[in-house]
């Protein structure tokens, strides 16, 4: 009896394992969807370095900017056509238009990256506001995808990690101002281009996968409905 007793033991552990390790794959991807996933990253950045190339080719600000439009809008219908979300290929469409009005209106290519300058200093700013108010944007943001709404501020283990995340993006957003802006300011179009690009995907997949170390170590919290009379 004894030996049965252990055997369905070991049953009930290795279940409670797979349930565990079948969450964390869940939480995974639904934490890097979150950020845009793969498919995502490329409908908003590519468009960019298609600017860069063409204007390197052709010098010609008008057409660099007409192409790098055109690819983005060509994302866009794929992902209507295909029926897929088209979040992130319509907020790369518009930023895309922004960057091509700023740049087509001043005349100056390197105004094309301009946006991106103000994006990450906004973003830098709101990450660091809301962690040092103890409200971290990653758990806002996260907290409704993975099942726990605002319980992780209950819980200081999970509001801290939420808060460690946080502080990986904040070293993203300012590492691309320190390195990005004195080369706006000196007018290096190809070495701010190559930049952005350095500092787009690699830095945003390995802050993500950062992330992703620092909240799996604590699991997330789950909302316990009241049992109705």
């Amino acid at each position: 009896m004894m030996v049965d007793s252990g055997r369905r033991e070991n049953r009930k552990m290795s279940s409670q394992n797979e349930h565990n390790q079948h969450n964390h794959h869940e939480d995974r991807a639904k934490v890097m969807g979150a950020f845009g996933g793969t498919r995502g990253l490329i409908d908003s950045g590519l468009p960019s370095i298609v600017f860069l190339v063409a204007f390197n080719i052709s010098h010609d600000l008008n057409f660099s900017v007409i192409v790098s439009l055109i690819l983005s809008a060509i994302f866009a219908i794929v992902r209507l056509v295909t029926r897929d979300t088209l979040q992130h290929a319509i907020s790369g469409f518009i930023g895309i238009g922004i960057c091509a009005l700023l740049a087509r209106h001043t005349g100056k290519a390197q105004d094309f990256y301009l946006p991106g300058l103000w994006t990450n200093f906004g973003y830098g700013v709101a990450y660091i506001v809301a962690n040092i108010a103890g409200w971290p944007l990653l758990g806002l943001m996260l907290g409704p995808i993975l099942g726990e709404n605002l319980a992780w501020r209950k819980v200081p283990e999970r509001k801290r990690a939420y808060i460690h995340a946080g502080w990986i993006w904040v070293g993203l957003f300012l590492s691309r101002l320190i390195v990005q802006y004195p080369l706006y300011k000196a007018d290096k179009l190809t070495a701010l281009g190559t930049a952005r690009l350095i500092m787009g995907y690699p830095l945003f997949i390995l802050a993500g996968w950062l992330t992703w170390q620092v909240l799996k170590k604590v699991p997330s919290v789950k909302i316990v409905e009241p049992e109705e009379n």
